[in-house]
């Protein structure tokens, strides 16, 4: 199976949840950098937003909220997905107005199945445009 170019950005402060996705996503062919907390995350994505083809990003962590971490991104790189994932309800409303239809929700826990099949959701009309 074909996999899309650009790269993964795994976002999560519990390191062996965070090991678990980058060891499963580079195992089926995805380029995958991870940071554990949200300043990593957005001093790594800064070095080369285009890079980034999406963001798996912890909606509940320490320091910037989802909402200010994901639109920074976003911002930065408006071809950018984001996959926000928590055990907890999350209000994406401002996140999916600011980027239609590239952003999602995905609910802890979750088997690594379920975040391939999002990551090639969130992928799929980005490579329809190839």
């Amino acid at each position: 199976m074909a996999e899309a170019s650009g790269r993964i950005l795994i976002v999560d402060d519990e390191p062996p949840l965070l090991k678990m996705m980058q060891v499963y996503l580079k195992r089926l062919g995805f380029d995958v950098s991870v940071a554990g907390g949200t300043a990593q995350a957005w001093l790594e994505f800064q070095t080369a937003p285009a890079s980034f083809a999406g963001v798996v990003l912890d909606a509940t962590m320490p320091g910037l909220s989802l909402e200010e971490l994901a639109l920074r991104m976003l911002n930065a790189n408006p071809e950018l997905f984001v996959i926000a994932a928590s055990g907890y309800p999350v209000d994406m409303s401002a996140l999916e107005s600011a980027s239609p239809g590239r952003t999602i929700f995905l609910h802890k826990p979750f088997a690594p199945e379920m975040l391939a099949s999002a990551i090639r959701r969130m992928l799929a009309p980005q490579e329809e445009g190839l």
